[in-house]
């Protein structure tokens, strides 16, 4: 059995001579400058710059995005963060999705369900994406560095930022064209697409999305439809 499937590299001895560098997106530094500076206390070498996605590089293949608790719930309501894990995916083969706050907050809120929340979780994990929960931003603080630790000091990786994988395709072309819409995004792209063949058959028939497209009720259909129809005013 190897040492990564022990528990012997959490159980060694600190050796303060060795201190792992963490990435940090430099909007999330400005966020969350206390995160920043409890890790350069710890002894973390943080390098502050603009991230494409994520939040964290730990190594060449680990990345978090965080969210608190309400933020999280809040991306939920605007349905785009399904798009930004899944971009962070491709970016490396290892995310996470890293929640800080109070969890059962959540069924203190008026305008989703806890079982959205959940379901949104259970879906992320079904797709690759790993869960982290932390209740506060020392433990936070705490996971970033001893995952860091791990590794760059035990398993021997660097922290690498990788870019977000452009669209190289004709289909992946018309799956960004329509998910740019409204309260569209990627899965209901390809439903779109999978009904009416191309992106300019799909924006002919906007009016028979509710009806012809799984997921796709009256409001959503509504609202792409003001976007194609209505003249463009400059602000």
């Amino acid at each position: 059995m190897s040492s990564i499937e022990t528990l012997i590299p959490y159980l060694k001895e600190r050796d303060s001579s060795e201190e792992p560098t963490i990435i940090v997106d430099s909007r999330e530094a400005t966020a969350t400058p206390k995160i920043v500076k409890a890790l350069r206390e710890r002894g973390v070498e943080v390098v502050i710059r603009p991230l494409e996605k994520g939040d964290y590089v730990i190594s060449d293949e680990c990345a978090f995005e965080r969210k608190t608790v309400r933020d999280f719930v809040y991306t939920l309501t605007r349905r785009y963060l399904f798009e930004q894990l899944f971009l962070l995916k491709e970016a490396y083969p290892k995310p996470f999705l890293l929640i800080e706050g109070y969890m059962p907050i959540i069924y203190k809120f008026s305008r989703i369900q806890p079982s959205s929340v959940w379901g949104a979780i259970f879906a992320l994990a079904k797709q690759g994406i790993n869960m982290i929960h932390t209740t506060n931003y020392k433990e936070t603080v705490d996971f970033l560095y001893t995952s860091a630790r791990q590794e760059q000091i035990v398993e021997k990786r660097i922290p690498v930022v990788h870019p977000v994988k452009k669209v190289e395709t004709i289909a992946e072309a018309q799956i960004f064209f329509l998910a740019s819409l409204p309260n569209i995004g990627r899965e209901k792209a390809v439903s779109i697409l999978k009904s009416y063949g191309t992106p300019i058959n799909a924006l002919v028939n906007v009016d028979r999305w509710a009806k012809d497209v799984h997921g796709l009720g009256p409001k959503i259909t509504e609202r792409a439809r003001k976007v194609l129809y209505t003249p463009y005013e400059e602000s």
